[in-house]
């Protein structure tokens, strides 16, 4: 089990249990913290990043890829909002994504690469988008509408949640 609250099992619960993750943080302060986040739980990792906890349980490397794999899905539904009307943001299985694309196998540098470019580049374009921007609206799949805004917020969370996930990793492996 990749975490404890799935998205498609319970799109509501799974939605608030990301914004708990945030709390009352600035969710751009919270993500421009990431990419450097990431690369210190890198380091630190050194050769233990691809090992898994359990087999069922994602490795540091793994929760990275998804990490990064929602940060890719992300700067696409953030672009349909602000360009269409209501457009449709397909919903995705991260489980699948993660065996799929063999995160478990990934070059961490280019994870991270990938990860602070995509993310600069979404940072930047939050600062610039008005408070009616940030309200329009996109129709998710499992968790129905979803603003900018709140698109914005959950990957804040998201990221927290995930890379916690990848530090609990760490430290079960550490401890075998």
């Amino acid at each position: 089990m990749s975490q404890p609250i799935g998205p498609a099992s319970s799109p509501e619960a799974y939605r608030q249990s990301l914004l708990a993750a945030l709390g009352e943080d600035d969710p751009a302060e919270a993500q421009a913290a990431a990419p450097g986040l990431m690369g210190g739980l890198i380091a630190e990792a050194g050769a233990l990043i691809d090992r898994r906890p359990e087999p069922t349980e994602w490795s540091v490397l793994e929760c990275i890829g998804h990490i990064v794999d929602s940060e890719l899905v992300a700067s696409v539904r953030y672009r349909w909002i602000l360009a269409e009307d209501r457009p449709p943001l397909v919903g995705y299985d991260q489980d699948l994504w993660v065996s799929g694309l063999a995160h478990g196998r990934d070059d961490p540098r280019l994870l991270l690469e990938l990860f602070g470019a995509l993310r600069h580049s979404n940072l930047d374009l939050w600062s610039r988008r008005s408070p009616e921007d940030r309200a329009r609206v996109g129709l998710h799949t499992e968790r129905g509408p979803e603003s900018y805004g709140l698109t914005f917020h959950l990957m804040a969370g998201h990221d927290r949640v995930h890379l916690g996930q990848a530090r609990r990793a760490l430290e079960q492996v550490r401890g075998r």
